[in-house]
């Protein structure tokens, strides 16, 4: 097989950092190359030089041996470069229709041929199992959903060489388990696949080499059939990870949330939400599994006072908050890890320091009549970069700078600085590196062994079984099963989210 892409000696540099340091890889056609590293050690700046987002201070790239100057996605596009990325690029108010044709637009007459495109983009979803209603908005859609589009809009513009960042981050095991078909698929067709992610496990199951990136250099490049875990692990971070955190035995005790027979609707108006009740006690993390689109998103903005419920109620600490505002919950006890980082999360044109004081700016002491204490907000900002690990040479950078990664460890900690008595954490560790997961792990555990409650949402089941006392699985808005830790495996849990069974044997359909 010819070699599809070569990244010679490539170098990037920002203000007061070195995002890549002469750093050289290469794919074949009909082959899967795995990058794999910590947050920020330089595999997203790596693949946006690929697709013309950025362009590289030194260095060059070849593309089926030719070198070429790649000064725009547009350019990477014509040069047959698709990237499913991290944080999606898509058009909130047009529709999947729209936004998947963005660039490659069929006409007939002068005009957008709408029923060509859509039978094209009909049958990708069929042929590789991704449906998505193309009618709706992006902005009705869940995290999962827009991540099926940013999939189905690569394979729309027949891409020969495929940069996939974190596709995985938002599916289930049989999700996960499609999507790695449809890359096999596509590597057998002879397309040239780029897999960034962090999880280790897909990197084993469907990569053919392997490049670790640590600090903006190349720390190993191996056949994947040469590395396991550990050696990866290693490479990574430095050291050995270990993701089985020691825990207090479980001892639940007063409960700190209780939801009962919660109704609420999506953003089109459907019911989203029907009839839900559960309790989280202190002492305890509940983690909510189910597949993306059947409620944790409502569930999750319901229980935090951004969406009004159109039924049932929410008592925090015994008191009835249904009616009770965001800011009104958090000086109650409760903390938001929200699942949308980008979207609701965090303010990214603003400094990292802006976004960590969110909570505290109007607080003493570090605001008196109205008057800001810059120095003490600058000092708590610097703390928090220092013990949640955000790369960063100072908290006055734009938020935007950072990685993926980085941002998600921006808004952990704040939302922990709060010292609440409930969290919610939804998709806390998503485009997090595995030594930040397990960071975050300890972290968690910590809240949770100080008698706190947690409700944890999480698209990772892995996740969900490593860190929850009880599971509640979710299928169209209902709470369709539980189990204690330990009483169910992914395989278990992923036939409720999928909603063909119910506790008590009965089918979805029954």
């Amino acid at each position: 097989m010819a070699v599809a892409v070569e990244m010679l000696n490539i170098s990037k540099f920002y203000p007061g950092v070195v995002a890549s340091d002469n750093v050289s890889l290469s794919v074949n056609e009909g082959e899967i190359l795995g990058l794999i590293g910590e947050n920020g050690a330089g595999k997203s700046t790596m693949m946006n030089m690929l697709y013309g987002m950025t362009e590289p201070d030194l260095g060059e790239i070849r593309l089926f041996g030719n070198q070429v100057r790649i000064q725009s996605p547009d350019t990477a596009i014509k040069h047959g470069i698709g990237m499913v990325h991290q944080h999606f690029m898509l058009m909130p108010n047009l529709s999947v229709l729209q936004n998947i044709i963005l660039g490659k637009t069929p006409t007939k007459s002068g005009l957008i041929d709408i029923r060509k495109a859509k039978a094209q983009i009909e049958e990708i979803m069929e042929t590789y199992n991704l449906p998505v209603d193309l009618d709706m908005k992006i902005y009705q859609l869940s995290v999962g959903e827009k991540q099926r589009v940013e999939i189905i809009k690569a394979l729309y513009r027949e891409a020969k060489i495929l940069i996939m960042d974190e596709p995985t981050a938002v599916l289930t095991p049989q999700e996960t388990d499609k999507l790695l078909g449809v890359l096999r698929k596509l590597k057998e067709q002879g397309c040239a696949i780029i897999f960034i992610t962090h999880k280790l496990r897909e990197v084993m199951a469907i990569t053919d080499k392997i490049v670790v990136m640590r600090k903006g250099v190349v720390t190993g490049t191996l056949p994947t059939s040469e590395a396991d875990t550990d050696t990866l692990s290693g490479l990574m971070v430095g050291r050995k990870v270990n993701l089985d955190i020691p825990r207090a035995d479980y001892a639940p005790g007063e409960t700190v949330l209780e939801v009962k027979d919660l109704h609420a609707n999506n953003q089109r108006g459907l019911p989203a939400l029907n009839g839900v009740s559960f309790s989280v006690s202190k002492g305890e993390i509940v983690g909510i599994a189910g597949v993306e689109g059947n409620g944790q998103t409502e569930l999750i903005e319901t229980v935090s006072g951004m969406l009004n419920p159109t039924g049932g109620h929410v008592f925090l600490s015994g008191k009835d908050v249904t009616k009770e505002s965001v800011r009104q919950r958090r000086e109650e006890g409760m903390s938001h890890i929200p699942e949308d980082r980008l979207g609701m999360g965090t303010a990214v044109n603003c400094s990292i320091r802006d976004n960590l004081i969110l909570n505290r700016y109007y607080q003493k002491p570090y605001c008196s009549k109205g008057i800001l204490n810059n120095r003490k907000l600058h000092n708590l900002s610097e703390e928090l970069c220092v013990d949640f690990g955000v790369k960063t040479p100072d908290s006055t950078y734009r938020l935007g700078t950072l990685s993926g990664g980085n941002m998600q460890k921006v808004v952990f900690a704040r939302e922990m600085e709060a010292d609440p008595e409930f969290l919610i954490a939804a998709q806390p560790t998503r485009g997090v590196d595995i030594g930040a997961i397990e960071a975050i792990y300890h972290k968690i555990i910590e809240v949770r062994d100080s008698g706190r409650g947690i409700l944890l949402v999480s698209a990772e089941l892995d996740e969900i079984l490593t860190l929850a006392d009880r599971i509640l699985v979710m299928y169209e808005g209902e709470i369709v099963a539980e189990f204690r830790r330990g009483e169910a495996d992914e395989r278990t849990i992923g036939i409720y989210m999928t909603g063909a069974k119910r506790q008590g044997g009965e089918s979805h359909e029954a």
